[in-house]
């Protein structure tokens, strides 16, 4: 995973100057801020949880695809 992101990075550096990197990075970090002290934690938290509930139900969805792909190839 630590490889993937730094693969990723590497992209970013190509695209875009270092000042700009930098403050889009702070951009994300004062945006970051400002939700936090707009809404309620208890907000955030269920934002995150579902997120997270997001994603494992597209991890299923495509596990069972992939399961689906694999028996149709043992059946040829």
């Amino acid at each position: 995973m630590e490889s993937a992101k730094k693969k990723a990075e590497g992209e970013v550096h190509r695209w875009f100057p270092e000042d700009t990197r930098s403050h889009l990075h702070a951009f994300r970090q004062e945006m970051r801020k400002s939700y936090e002290a707009l809404l309620p934690p208890e907000f955030i938290q269920h934002r995150r949880t579902a997120r997270k509930e997001a994603l494992l139900a597209a991890r299923s969805l495509i596990d069972h695809v992939i399961k689906r792909l694999e028996e149709a190839e043992k059946a040829d």
